[in-house]
């Protein structure tokens, strides 16, 4: 099942949408925004305090959730590996359409449960 398909209600597609150059930053950590991206298309790689932590390329993924979410500056640097297309809404979008906070609830759902895999197989080792 895709992350679009768990909720029909909230649909990202009829945001604007904003392109960025491979090598270009998109999101900068420490740097507050107040926008959520949705990955349209394109590839990005995410790095906090100097670690690849993702390479990104699902449409649908979502970023800028976690500083929206907490109310801080943006907690990684996002970089466009290839061009890349998001859709943009505004961060205050996830006070008034709980659509838009349970997708993105969901979206983080996935990625916890993804954590944890990885975190288990290495204890495992």
């Amino acid at each position: 099942m895709s992350i679009a398909s768990t909720n029909a209600d909230f649909n990202y597609a009829d945001l604007p949408v904003a392109t960025y150059s491979a090598g270009e930053n998109v999101l900068v950590a420490g740097s507050s925004t107040g926008r959520l991206l949705f990955l349209k298309d394109g590839v990005v790689e995410v790095v906090r305090q100097g670690t690849q932590i993702a390479i990104v390329d699902k449409p649908g993924a979502v970023f800028g959730e976690i500083s929206a979410l907490l109310n801080t500056p943006h907690t990684a640097d996002v970089y466009a590996l290839k061009p890349s297309q998001f859709y943009v809404a505004n961060a205050d979008l996830l006070g008034y359409d709980g659509s838009a906070l349970f997708y993105v609830a969901t979206v983080l759902a996935e990625r916890l449960d993804r954590a944890n895999e990885t975190l288990v197989a290495a204890l495992r080792q």
